[in-house]
Parts: structure tokens; sequence; C-alpha cells
């Protein structure tokens, strides 16, 4: 059994050798099935094979076209509130990928601390989520999370965040690569962002661009970089960025692509003296808490241990191996392409407002 950390070191080519070799010849041997399922799927719903559904509201997708983590969270955030700035009533769906039965997932509930009373109705069934939300709490505006796959509920706009570290999934489709669809897709997408910008050098980030625009000619083009602006810890005052400045931390975190939270880690100035990176939505119970403690606590001369917010909602603790324990809050900011992707925003204000008339 192959574990995500090892996956992705396979498929991306960084792991050599013989047994990294012949793992890489049967993933793309399961490729090619997956792949036409995929482009079978896709085929239905463009020429009206599988029906697409609306709903009476107007409906934003945000998504990618690869596994593991690009940065949609703050994206759906900034999202959230730029409606509600403009006296939107916003709700959010979700499948609720990992969530227990009748609770909220750790993405649902990071959500939730940092956007209050805003409904989130995690479903399988996509359409059925949107109309609970706009019957239920007469929402104006549905943010459709992790949405780009799922063809069923019909949207109004399309975004699609790729993640500058890893933009093109590898070029393989799963399991091969990181993609699941083939890139060809994304002429389907309203508008396309690269996140965490700042991980690369301009000269990467104008190749990144040319060739997704050659790939969706029409899209809207915009670029964000996360943005660490504190600390949170479980019950007790968070503290300023600048405290983690010349300090030794250790980290961990449970995401679909570790890297990304190593890098925002790297901009804040401290040093990283040991980085536990576990798998996706990871469960944390009391046995796997302690072990992670045991780890900690043999990590010399550690002011603090950071995670996600993400994870944080799961742990709920303060300190690990009498560590104290804080969750580095991020946030989103743009540095090219905010008022094109706001001019994509401006027709749905006036679509709700002719839903509600």
């Amino acid at each position: 059994m192959i574990n995500p950390t090892e996956f992705r070191e396979v498929v991306s080519g960084r792991q050599q050798g013989l047994r990294a070799s012949l793992l890489r010849i049967l993933l793309q041997c399961l490729e090619a099935p997956y792949a036409f399922l995929i482009a079978l799927r896709n085929m239905s719903y463009d020429h009206g094979l599988c029906k697409i559904e609306t709903v009476d509201t107007p409906v934003i997708s945000v998504g990618n076209l690869t596994l593991g983590g690009t940065g949609k969270t703050p994206l759906v955030q900034w999202l959230a509130q730029w409606f509600q700035d403009r006296s939107s009533r916003v709700a959010l769906v979700s499948r609720g990928y990992k969530a227990a039965p009748g609770s909220l997932n750790d993405e649902a509930r990071e959500l939730a601390e940092k956007l209050g009373r805003i409904p989130h109705i995690q479903n399988r069934n996509r359409v059925q989520a949107a109309r609970e939300a706009i019957c239920g709490h007469q929402s104006q505006v549905i943010l459709l999370d992790d949405g780009f796959q799922h063809r069923r509920l019909d949207r109004d706009l399309d975004i699609v965040l790729i993640d500058a570290l890893e933009p093109y999934g590898f070029d393989h489709i799963f399991p091969r690569g990181m993609l699941r669809e083939s890139l060809s897709s994304l002429c389907r997408a309203d508008a396309i962002g690269l996140s965490r910008a700042d991980a690369i050098s301009a000269h990467q980030r104008t190749t990144i661009r040319n060739r997704i625009q050659a790939l969706a000619p029409h899209a809207v083009w915009f670029e964000t970089v996360h943005q660490p602006r504190q600390l949170l810890r479980h019950q007790a005052p968070s503290n300023n960025l600048t405290w983690l400045r010349n300090r030794s931390v250790a980290a961990f975190c449970g995401l679909g692509n570790p890297s990304g939270f190593q890098h925002t880690l790297a901009t804040c100035g401290c040093q990283i003296t040991a980085f536990h990176a576990l798998p996706d939505h990871y469960a944390y119970t009391e046995q796997n808490l302690q072990t992670l403690a045991t780890s900690l606590a043999q990590t010399p001369t550690v002011d603090a241990v950071l995670c996600t917010c993400k994870d944080l909602v799961k742990i709920n603790r303060s300190e690990l191996a009498g560590i104290p324990l804080y969750a580095l809050d991020i946030g989103m900011q743009f540095v090219h392409g905010q008022n094109d992707l706001e001019a994509c925003l401006q027709p749905i204000l006036k679509l709700q407002h002719s839903a509600a008339a």
C-alpha cells in the first residue's frame, strides 16, 4: 500500500529506483481507462445525455483540476465576504468529503469560524443542497465549493484555481498523475486563478499563464498569494505574526499539498526544525496525537508548534507535548487580476436581483 506522500513522490518523478519506475508503469496502465471514463462522462454532459439542473438563484463554482489542495478555502472566504459586503445573502454548498454523519467536515468548520452564520449545506446531492439553501435560508448567491467536476448543477460562473507549485498535476490524469481530468477541460472555466503565485518566478508565472490561456483563451486570469494574518490558539488569545520571527518551530498539517503550507510558513521568518506531512483531511485521535506529541518532544528547542486552521478545528488543544500549539490563519491577497475577477462577479449581483423580482 502506497501512502499519499510516497504517491506524490512517485508520480512527480522525484522518487527514483526500480520500485518507483515499476509503480509508474502500473499507474500509467490504469490512467487510460480512468481518463476514458472521465472523458465519456464529460461528453455525456456536453451533449445533453446527462441532465444539468438549474436552481432559482445564481451559482458560482470554485474548483480545481488537480487532486490535493490548491488554496480554494481562502478564495471561497473572499468571495463570501465580497457578496456579504454588498448585502447579498450567501450560502456555501459542498459535498462534505469525509464528514461524520450529522456533522460538518474540517473545511466547513474552518469556514464557519471565519464566516460566522453563513449557511453551509453539505450534501453529496449538490442540487438538493442548493435548493435547501434557497428555500431554507433565502440565499441569493450559492458558492459551490470544489464544484468544477460536479457537472450536474448548472452554474453562472466557473472559477478554477491552479497551484503555482504543481500547476499541471505532473501532466498525467490520476492515478498516474494528479489531474482529475484533462487539462483541455479548462475550456469550461470562466475565470482561472494562479494561487501561491509568489512561490515561483515572474518568468514561470508567465509561462504557466501562456499555456493555460492557450487552453482557455476566453477565461479571465488572476493571481493570488496566501497572506498569513495571525496565530490562532484554541481557547486562548491569538498572537501577532511578528512573534514568529527568528523563532524555532515544529509544524504539521493534514493537507492535499503540504508543500504549499511549508512555503507559507517560510514567509513568516521562523526556523522550521521539524515538519510532519499527514494525509489530507486527517482524522486526529488521542492515539495519533500522542504519537505526534512524542515525536515533537524529541525536537530540541522548539518555541511553538504550528498547524493549519483546518487541523486546529479537529484537535481543539492549546498545547502539544507541553509546547504552545498555534494555527496559522491564512488569507488571500490578489497580485494580479482582481478587477477582472470582480467584473465577472458584478453580473451575478444583477442576476440575483432579477431572481428576487
